[in-house]
């Protein structure tokens, strides 16, 4: 055994610091500092190898692909902002009312849309409590279902294409943008629909959980109602298919699509008479943030990667995933566990950036098809996000959610959601074609 050592205390340094609070950029980049001029001292580190770093700066800067992600990032702060998905959300609910738990769906199916459109997980999740939880807890649904509903059906925005996720797993597992949309789609649809399936099926055994919308509160109808769901529900359902349609049919790139979609959101908010200085100012500060933390932790964790990988770490960790007993499966469990629990406690583009370059190589070894395994951690993403007790949509929901609407009825709400991702997670791993089918489509 070399230097594997220094590169395992690099890592425990690491986490080290995770735990303490610090933030992930500086995390990166301070162990890289220290562990590099120990690896220095002790010649297990090159000087030569510390100048090829802005190569790999720029290297990586130069990927046109990682030009989608301002681009998705403001066409969701747009529609946000503009109120746009409050009056897709209010409409919805009007036309799935007079069902037993039709609010609940209608939180699903706006949950999917906007998921569709904006990629942004605290986005969507902000949205819709605010605007579909005080009507629900008015109409006496149970709190577990309301919450449950609005966590996970948020969190589809982490998995449904154009998703963030997505993105940056495409630059860290070397797949291109279009093949992961495309391989998304049907699990992230899978997802929405055993959502949906739970909320009927459960206000129908319990119709006391989830109850109708009251007469009183659907007196838009005929003419009008047609009206007022033609405005808000076919502008989003035309931007996701310029969007994905693009991509898919090989009209554009993603970078290309996001860009169309970016100018879509802003001609939808014009269309509505919301478009304002104010409003693109916004969302321009947000994106603009958005961006620049992902950019921060790409440049300090590559930093992490370089000395990581001359003390000999990927090396060592390579070796120690593809010669688990099992081989394949063996290492798609470990590999799950690991993102899992790390998901609990971490976004999803630190995780990207700490583990993927880790799992990459494992996974290339063993001939792992590696469009399926980055849609299989992005479920797995999807899943730890609304873990209980510290998952990062629940924590999305609980800073808008309403006095009467306690932790406990938060993490009681997402056990059941949770445990349909688990099962949506199983038939990924176990049937590939689930991802596979639709990208052989669009490849031929």
């Amino acid at each position: 055994m070399g230097y594997e050592w220094l590169a395992i205390a690099m890592f425990v340094g690491f986490f080290f610091l995770l735990i303490s609070g610090y933030p992930v950029a500086f995390s990166f980049a301070g162990t890289a500092i220290v562990f590099g001029l120990i690896g220095l001292s002790l010649d297990a580190v090159k000087i030569d190898l510390l100048r090829l770093l802005p190569n790999r700066w720029f290297g990586t800067m130069s990927d046109f692909t990682l030009l989608a992600i301002p681009f998705f990032i403001y066409l969701g702060s747009v529609l946000e902002k503009s109120g746009l998905a409050e009056e897709l959300l209010e409409t919805v609910g009007i036309l799935l009312g007079p069902l037993r738990g039709g609010i609940a769906l209608a939180v699903v199916v706006v949950g999917t849309l906007l998921a569709a459109t904006t990629g942004v997980v605290a986005a969507t999740i902000i949205a819709m409590g605010l605007i579909s939880l005080p009507i629900m807890v008015r109409l006496g649904y149970d709190k577990g279902l309301a919450t449950g509903a609005i966590t996970s059906s948020g969190t589809l925005a982490q998995m449904i294409p154009p998703s963030l996720v997505l993105v940056v797993l495409s630059d860290q597992i070397g797949v291109s943008v279009g093949d992961l949309f495309a391989g998304a789609l049907i699990p992230g649809l899978m997802l929405a629909g055993s959502y949906a399936l739970y909320c009927v099926v459960i206000a129908y055994l319990k119709p006391e959980l989830a109850p109708p919308l009251p007469l009183e509160m659907r007196q838009i109808r005929g003419r009008a109602l047609l009206l007022k769901s033609l405005k808000a529900l076919v502008p989003p359902i035309v931007l996701i298919f310029a969007v994905l349609g693009s991509i898919f049919f090989g009209l554009a790139t993603p970078t290309e699509a996001g860009s169309v979609g970016a100018v879509g959101a802003i001609l939808l908010a014009w269309a509505n008479k919301r478009l304002s200085w104010k409003l693109l100012a916004d969302s321009a500060l947000s994106t603009a943030r958005t961006s620049t933390l992902v950019i921060m932790i790409l440049f300090c964790s590559t930093f992490f990667s370089l000395i990581f990988e001359a003390l000999g770490g990927t090396r060592f960790v390579t070796e120690i995933l593809t010669g688990l007993p099992g081989g394949i499966l063996a290492f798609i469990i470990v590999s799950n566990i690991v993102v899992f629990l790390l998901g609990i406690f971490l976004e999803f583009v630190e995780i990207c950036f700490i583990v993927m370059p880790l799992f990459v190589p494992a996974a290339n070894a063993l001939g792992v098809d590696m469009i399926w395994f980055g849609i299989m951690m992005a479920v797995n993403l999807q899943t730890a996000f609304v873990s209980p007790p510290v998952g990062f949509s629940l924590f999305y929901f609980q800073s808008v959610a309403p006095k009467e609407i306690e932790t406990a009825d938060i993490h009681k709400g997402a056990l059941p959601f949770m445990a349909l991702q688990v099962v949506v997670l199983i038939l990924v791993i176990l049937f590939p074609g689930t991802v596979t089918w639709l990208v052989e489509r669009v490849q031929g």
